[in-house]
């Protein structure tokens, strides 16, 4: 495999992974609507969407933060990073404030980036395989 053919199969896997993380965030949330409550589907399903867009606006910084200086991006990183923190502490506080009870729900459909990436990271290895053959 080419060099830029690797390129082009890890920018499809990088754009897949939010769209996978919105799917398998809505099957979660459809189940916990049909078993629990629907606020409990709406809870997961937005943990999803905030996992997809924290990992859009991660690959987006990450790219602008690399093809600066080093000292400027090792500096910028930090902060991203750190502003990141903030932002999902505080949108887990205000599910804790809003919804005591629904935390886990939120956690869940956050946690969907999780088996996504590790789905396509064994995907991955798959593909590596046959072409090393």
């Amino acid at each position: 495999m080419t060099l830029a053919a690797t390129d082009a199969l890890e920018e499809r896997i990088i754009r897949r992974i939010p769209v996978e993380v919105l799917v398998l965030a809505a099957v979660l949330a459809l189940a916990a609507a049909l078993l629990l409550d629907p606020v409990t589907g709406l809870v997961v399903f937005a943990g999803g969407v905030f996992a997809a867009l924290g990992f859009i606006w991660l690959r987006q910084s990450l790219g602008r933060f690399l093809s600066r200086e080093k000292k400027g991006a090792l500096r910028s990183g930090i902060l991203l990073y750190a502003l990141r923190l903030v932002l999902i502490c505080a949108v887990l506080l205000l599910i804790i404030l809003i919804y005591p009870r629904k935390i886990v729900a939120f956690v869940a459909g956050f946690s969907a980036i999780v088996p996504v990436a590790l789905l396509e990271g064994l995907r991955s290895l798959v593909l590596m395989r046959t072409w090393k053959d």
